[in-house]
C-alpha cells in the first residue's frame, strides 16, 4: 500500500480543493460524526488531524503552532491572574514579540537583508528559510487571543488542548479567515454537532467556494499569469482584459477559500463568520474594506487602528493613524515593497475618502452619482490591484501606463474570437456581483431542502465543471503565500 500522502510535501500545503482532501474527507466525516457527542474525543480528534495538515505542508508549521500555543496560553493565564499593571504589560508584550518575531524571521528576513544589502552595497545570499503555510493568519489569531485577555474580553481558555484545537483548526490554517478565540471558544465550549440542514448549507457554501477558485479564479489566472508574465508583448485592451482578470481572479482565488473554509466549519459545527460581502458593489474604499476580507479589516481596526488612537487625537492624528495602519495591512501580505505602496495607495485613498466625506454627503444620491462613485472605487482599487500581483513597482507601471499608450480597439474581437471562455468567466463573475442576494439565497434554501439525489447530480456537476475547466492539476490559493 502506497502511504505518499501521509508524508510532508514542504511548502505545498493541503487544499481543501484537492482530491487527496476530498477522500480524507470520505474517512474524517463519518469519524468526526461517531465522536461529536463526546466533546473531548472529538477535540482531540480533530486537533490530530489539524496538526497532520500543518504536518503535510510543512512540519516546521505544526512545530511553531503548539510552541505559540503553549507561550500564548501561559503568557495569558498570567496576565489574568496578575494584578500588577507592569507586569502584565510586560506580559502582553512579551507574547506578542514572540510571535512577531516568529513571523518577521520567516517571512522578513531575507527581505530585509536585502534591502540592507541595497542600501550598503554588496552581494547577498538569501537565508535558506522556507515560509511555513498560514503563519500570517495563525499569528494574528495568536495576538488577538492574547490582546483580548488583556483588555478583558474574554477569560483565558483553560485547557491547552482547547486552545491548540483554535489555533490548529485546519479550516482556518490556509488563508483565514482570523476568527477569534473570543468568537470560536464558546462555539467549543458548548459544542453542538451540526444539524442535517446546517450539514448541507455547510456543502453548498463549501461547492460554491470550489466554482469561485477551480473554475473562475484558476481557468482566469492562466491569462493573467502570461500577460504578466511578458508584458512589453501585449497591446493595451491585452493588458487591460489582464489587470480587470486579475481584480476578479483575487476575489474569486480568496472569497472561494473562504467559503470552502466557512462551508467546512459549519459542516463540522462551527460558525466561522462572514468573510467576503460583494466587495466590487463598493461605493468608496472605506465601504470596500467593510466587504473585503472582513476578518483582516476588523483584526487591522481593533488591533492596529485603535491601538494608535483612532480616530480620538484629531483629524491629522486619524489620518496618520489610517496610512500606518494599511502599511501594516500591505507589509502582512508579504515581504516585498510592491505590497508596502499597494498598502499606502489604499491609506491614502481612505485618507482623500475622509476628508471629501463632507461634500460627499452634501451631493445628491442619484443613480448617475451611484454609478460614477462605483466605477471610480472599483478603478482605484483595480490599479492598486497592479501593484499587489507585480514582483516590482517597474512592472507594475509598464502595464498601467501600456494599458494606455497601446490601447487599440482592433485587439477587441480578436481577443473575443481567440479568448471566448475566458471572457463569458469574466462577464459572468462581475455580473453575479450585482444579482440580488435573494436569488442566492433561494438556490441555497434550494439545495438545503431537495432530495439527495439532486444534491448529487448537482456535486457531480461541480466535479464536472472543474475538470473541464480548471483541468485535473491544484492550483495553489494565491493568499496561501501570505
Amino acid at each position: 500500500m502506497n502511504f505518499d500522502f501521509l508524508m510532508p510535501t514542504p511548502g505545498v500545503p493541503l487544499m481543501m480543493s484537492s482530491g487527496l482532501f476530498w477522500g480524507l474527507m470520505l474517512v474524517f466525516l463519518p469519524m468526526l460524526a461517531v465522536l461529536q457527542s463526546r466533546r473531548r474525543a472529538m477535540t482531540v480528534f480533530v486537533s490530530v488531524f489539524s496538526l497532520y495538515c500543518a504536518i503535510k505542508g510543512s512540519g516546521v508549521l505544526a512545530m511553531l503552532m503548539l510552541l505559540t500555543a503553549a507561550m500564548d496560553w501561559t503568557a495569558a493565564h498570567a496576565i489574568a491572574t496578575s494584578t500588577d499593571v507592569g507586569r502584565r504589560r510586560v506580559m502582553l508584550g512579551a507574547s506578542v514579540a514572540c510571535s512577531v518575531g516568529l513571523l518577521a524571521y520567516f517571512k522578513y528576513a531575507n527581505f530585509a537583508l536585502a534591502t540592507w544589502h541595497d542600501i550598503v552595497g554588496g552581494n547577498f545570499a538569501p537565508l535558506d528559510i522556507i515560509l511555513p503555510v498560514g503563519i500570517s493568519f495563525y499569528t494574528f489569531r495568536s495576538i488577538s487571543y492574547v490582546v483580548d485577555v488583556y483588555r478583558g474580553k474574554m477569560k483565558p481558555v483553560n485547557s491547552l488542548l482547547d486552545y491548540a484545537f483554535y489555533l490548529t483548526f485546519f479550516p482556518c490554517m490556509v488563508a483565514g479567515p482570523i476568527v477569534r478565540a473570543v468568537d470560536f471558544m464558546p462555539q467549543l465550549y458548548d459544542y453542538r454537532p451540526a444539524t442535517a440542514s446546517q450539514v448541507w448549507d455547510g456543502l453548498w457554501q463549501f461547492l460554491l467556494g470550489v466554482v469561485k477558485k477551480c473554475v473562475f479564479a484558476d481557468y482566469i489566472a492562466q491569462y493573467v499569469n502570461i500577460v504578466y508574465g511578458s508584458p512589453s508583448g501585449y497591446s493595451g485592451f491585452e493588458l487591460l482584459v489582464a489587470v480587470l482578470g486579475f481584480s476578479i481572479q483575487i476575489y474569486m482565488d480568496f472569497a472561494g477559500y473562504s467559503d470552502m473554509a466557512i462551508g467546512m466549519g459549519r459542516i463540522m459545527g462551527f460558525d466561522l463568520g462572514v468573510n467576503f460581502n460583494l466587495p466590487y458593489r463598493s461605493l468608496n474604499v472605506t465601504e470596500f474594506w467593510r466587504r473585503w476580507h472582513i476578518s483582516l479589516s476588523l483584526w487591522l481596526r481593533d488591533y492596529v487602528y485603535i491601538t494608535l488612537g483612532g480616530n480620538r487625537k484629531g483629524r491629522l492624528r486619524q489620518h496618520l493613524n489610517l496610512l500606518a495602519t494599511m502599511l501594516v495591512g500591505g507589509i502582512w501580505h508579504g515581504a516585498n515593497w510592491n505590497f508596502i505602496v499597494w498598502g499606502a495607495g489604499h491609506g491614502v485613498a481612505l485618507c482623500v475618502h475622509k476628508l471629501l466625506l463632507p461634500r460627499l454627503k452634501a451631493v445628491e444620491n442619484t443613480r448617475i452619482v451611484t454609478i460614477a462613485s462605483g466605477f471610480a472605487t472599483f478603478v482605484v482599487v483595480t490599479l492598486l490591484w497592479v501593484f499587489f500581483a507585480t514582483p516590482d513597482t517597474a512592472t507594475a507601471w509598464s502595464i498601467i501606463s501600456g494599458t494606455v499608450s497601446r490601447f487599440d480597439v482592433a485587439y477587441i474581437p480578436v481577443l473575443i474570437s481567440r479568448r471566448p471562455l475566458l471572457c463569458l468567466l469574466m462577464t459572468i463573475a462581475m455580473v453575479s456581483h450585482f444579482i440580488p442576494m435573494t436569488y442566492s439565497d433561494r438556490a441555497r434554501h434550494m439545495f438545503v431542502n431537495t432530495s439527495w439525489w439532486l444534491r448529487l447530480v448537482v456535486l457531480l456537476v461541480v466535479v464536472q465543471l472543474v475538470l473541464q475547466v480548471s483541468g485535473s492539476d491544484v492550483h495553489p490559493f494565491l493568499y496561501a503565500g501570505f
